[in-house]
């Protein structure tokens, strides 16, 4: 099968712009990448750890939910790409070694994550230096509101529900550099109250 690397069609959410608009994942051919989780998808778009491999990536999940990895393997089996799947909790990335993924993606899958210093360890631990962690969640704002997010409604910055500076601060004194944040609006109603989905890309520092 021929890979050319791109990884445009990497989903951030439902019914925004994906990779194809903002280039937060890089080129994916011979790379390692990570994606913890495995959110709930529209029926008609590829589950991303498929998008990474058919882009060329050595492509590797962390799901807890047995049902969900069962269903990405048969949709990988179906795609004729290789998933390396595994069943634990999102922090749980002790399979991989200290500095050997290129990437790592979580696409509405943080936004209940109790422990979020450990998974960010962690995180920070398996990535070579600068290689990107790119995440998606529900906008802590959208989040107040009834706006079109399958989300239930939370007041801001309630337990349970982090505000922007919670969660700023948690990356930035795990030693990793936010350089791009997007606050992404649907693209059906551009003219929103709020925004719908914020996407950044944070970079490991140090070693």
């Amino acid at each position: 099968m021929s890979h050319t690397g791109d990884m445009s069609n990497v989903w951030f959410g439902q019914g925004v712009a994906d990779d194809g608009e903002f280039r937060l994942c890089g080129n994916a051919q011979g790379k390692r990448m990570i994606e913890l989780g495995i959110p709930p998808l529209p029926q008609a778009v590829a589950p991303n750890a498929i998008t990474l491999a058919l882009a060329g990536a050595k492509a590797i999940v962390v799901e807890p939910s047995g049902e969900r990895i069962g269903k990405l393997r048969a949709a990988a089996e179906h795609a004729e790409v290789s998933v390396e799947c595994h069943q634990g909790e999102l922090a749980d990335l002790g399979f991989a070694t200290s500095a050997s993924i290129d990437l790592v993606l979580a696409a509405h899958t943080l936004d209940h994550v109790d422990d979020l210093q450990r998974l960010l360890r962690q995180v920070h631990r398996v990535l070579r230096t600068q290689a990107p962690f790119v995440v998606a969640l529900t906008h802590p704002v959208a989040a107040m509101f009834d706006s079109g997010v399958d989300a239930p409604v939370r007041r801001y910055g309630a337990p349970g529900a982090r505000s922007l500076s919670d969660l700023f601060m948690n990356i930035e004194r795990s030693n990793f550099h936010i350089d791009v944040i997007h606050e992404l609006p649907l693209l059906a109603h551009r003219d929103a109250i709020t925004p719908s989905v914020l996407l950044f890309r944070a970079r490991k520092l140090g070693v």
